[in-house]
């Protein structure tokens, strides 16, 4: 029961009059103001392009992480919340694979991530994970780019971004996206996107970039040479 003056964001259990779960929605910011990521899907495979967010004598810093052979994510939000989602999702697909012996299809692994994020608002004594997944992958089915968020809910997307300069690089997909894209033509758009997302702070050593591509099946980080050489091609 609850009485009044009662904060409406003390619980996730606890829905406000207008249908509003505050602590979801804080959740929300907290993937607003995480870095950016940004993903391009084409008839070739898919692209994930991060924002790195480099401080003072750190040695390295992880925003794009490998689930699986075929399949790997980008996030937004906090890192701490987003590897036990990387965990999991590791987890089912080496399930999957033991079980069926066959790669899991992307969009069921997006769904297993999903359910477990919508656990996580619904239960006392938990709080939702703070991150959003950028999931891109390929297999028979073709090339696949989803979002999840810390409600739960799940997207398909051609091209999106998520993170702080979101807005920005939407600009830039909306306006130069097409469905016939070549892998380069997805990297070099991904790229230019996340250049208007990120300004002056767009650098060769603040990008990552990797690909899964029907080709291979296969889903690979792009090595920091590579990058550099479609970072030039974007400046030309």
């Amino acid at each position: 029961m609850f009485t009044p003056g009662f904060g409406y964001d003390r619980a996730i259990t606890i829905f406000s009059p207008d249908g509003r779960l505050f602590q979801v929605e804080y959740a929300l910011e907290a993937v607003k103001r995480g870095t950016t990521a940004v993903g391009v899907r084409c008839p070739e495979g898919v692209v994930l392009a991060v924002e790195k967010r480099i401080v003072p004598l750190q040695e390295s810093v992880e925003k794009i992480f490998i689930i699986d052979d075929h399949i790997g994510t980008a996030i937004a939000g906090l890192t701490s919340d987003a590897r036990i989602l990387v965990a999991e999702a590791r987890l089912q697909a080496q399930l999957n694979k033991l079980n069926y012996d066959t790669p899991i299809p992307v969009e069921i692994l997006t769904k297993k991530i999903g359910d477990l994020k919508q656990l996580y608002t619904q239960h006392a004594g938990v709080r939702p994970f703070g991150v959003s997944l950028l999931i891109a992958g390929v297999d028979e089915y073709g090339p696949h780019l989803y979002v999840t968020d810390p409600s739960g809910t799940y997207w398909g997307y051609k091209a999106t971004a998520i993170g702080a300069g979101a807005s920005s690089a939407m600009e830039v997909l909306e306006k130069e996206y097409k469905d016939d894209l070549s892998i380069d033509s997805a990297i070099l758009l991904a790229l230019k996107s996340l250049k208007k997302a990120m300004g002056s702070e767009f650098d060769s050593k603040k990008v990552e970039v990797a690909v899964a591509l029907m080709k291979t099946k296969k889903f690979e980080k792009l090595s920091p040479e590579e990058v550099e050489k479609y970072l030039q091609k974007l400046s030309e």
